[in-house]
């Protein structure tokens, strides 16, 4: 059985007190729960090292957003994949639309991005999507397919397994728009077959697929009711404990 999780992921949201705040709130309301799925927050790298002493990895597993395409070295201003393992984190995002687009990552950068966090045994939360042109022109299948050629097909089955794919509709985030359950769960099954017929039935079936395009309490059930959607990539609804908690209890 594969493993159902929803991960926030903050971006470029709360000072350091404000975060801290938000992660022991959270850590204190979900310690009560049964909960049914895996929990993840990804945070500001300056995050990381304070949530991670104090948060309870059992319940709330925690993750950065991003990594660098380097191990270490003259690069300022980078966070490399073992400072990130360091803090105490265990996942982290990388292929995420906003860094394809406004730091115009390539499939290459994130390839190397993918080997190095890897290397440090964090786990990938790896993001592909397509743009509104691209789904409007039909080529979404196109799209995603050529993502994960481009930057992760060329692992071992082995290395593949720590992989969690999020399947992002760039043109649902943050717009209010969703792609409807019918739709999001067409392009999932789309992406676990291209797994399967890259890595076998048996890897596409154990391979956890999130969604992550607008994701709210009011949806969630609907989306997570289809038999190839396993959890969501949570933004702005992971930074009240309220709303990221009423997405948690669509599992129950």
């Amino acid at each position: 059985m594969r493993r159902k999780i929803v991960a926030g992921n903050w971006k470029m949201n709360m000072n350091l007190q404000d975060g801290v705040a938000l992660a022991k709130e959270l850590n204190e309301t979900l310690k009560v729960e049964k909960l049914r799925c895996g929990v993840v927050i990804c945070t500001p790298f300056i995050h990381l090292a304070s949530i991670a002493s104090f948060l309870d990895q059992e319940i709330i597993e925690l993750g950065a957003e991003n990594c660098a395409d380097k191990e270490s070295g003259a690069y300022t201003g980078e966070v490399s994949a073992e400072m990130v393992r360091s803090t105490g984190a265990h996942y982290v995002i990388i292929g995420h639309s906003e860094r394809r687009e406004y730091y115009h990552e390539t499939p290459e950068i994130l390839k190397e991005k993918v080997r190095l966090a890897l290397k440090q045994d964090l786990k990938v939360i790896f993001c592909i999507g397509e743009s509104l042109a691209e789904r409007e022109a039909g080529r979404q299948n196109e799209v995603v397919k050529a993502e994960l050629e481009g930057s992760v097909f060329d692992l071992t089955a082995e290395d593949f397994a720590k992989i969690i794919i999020a399947y992002e509709p760039i043109w649902a985030i943050g717009t209010g728009k969703t792609a409807t359950a019918d739709q999001a769960q067409e392009i999932h099954a789309y992406i676990r077959s291209t797994i399967a017929d890259r890595y076998g039935k048996k890897v596409a079936e154990e391979t956890t697929i999130l969604y992550g395009g607008s994701c709210k309490a009011g949806n969630a059930p609907e989306l997570f009711g289809k038999p190839d959607i396993d959890g969501g990539l949570i933004g702005g609804a992971s930074l009240k404990v309220a709303d990221f908690k009423g997405i948690i209890d669509a599992w129950k």
